[in-house]
């Protein structure tokens, strides 16, 4: 399980630390793609393969499905760690995050988010907890 949060900089060359609790899970070859809410998501291969067979079981003629699963995908790439714990991020990725330089590694349970430090901050003072800890509830969530 994946939990904490750590500040780093991305790098001129789009490097990025990878904090060594998550390389300990991660291993040294592992999956990002884009994520939701304009962050981008880490995966461990074998938590990337389950989530990748849930995709490939929704139906194909669903336009819905076939965006998900693309938006998913296509925006996927396996990184490998190098000798200094850093990977390197594409640039498709660093753009579709707005990932410049500070960032913020977040584990949330079964992945890795992935935000630029300034949205990060925004959207974490944006959050009303307690108005989504009632809609957790309808959920079936009890604290």
């Amino acid at each position: 399980m994946f939990m904490n949060q750590y500040n780093h900089t991305v790098d001129a060359k789009g490097r990025l630390i990878i904090p060594t609790k998550f390389r300990e899970i991660l291993g040294d070859e592992f999956v990002v793609t884009k994520g939701l809410d304009g962050c981008l998501f880490v995966y461990a291969n074998e938590d990337w393969n389950r989530f990748y067979e849930k995709l490939s079981d929704l139906p194909i003629i669903d336009d819905d499905a076939r965006d998900f699963a693309r938006f998913f995908l296509a925006g996927a790439t396996s990184v490998e760690v190098d000798k200094q714990g850093r990977i390197l991020l594409p640039s498709t990725l660093r753009e579709f995050a707005a990932l410049d330089k500070d960032v913020v590694l977040a584990g949330v349970g079964s992945h890795i988010e992935i935000w630029d430090k300034n949205t990060w901050d925004k959207k974490n003072a944006m959050t009303d907890i307690r108005k989504i800890t009632a809609g957790m509830k309808s959920l079936g969530l009890k604290i």
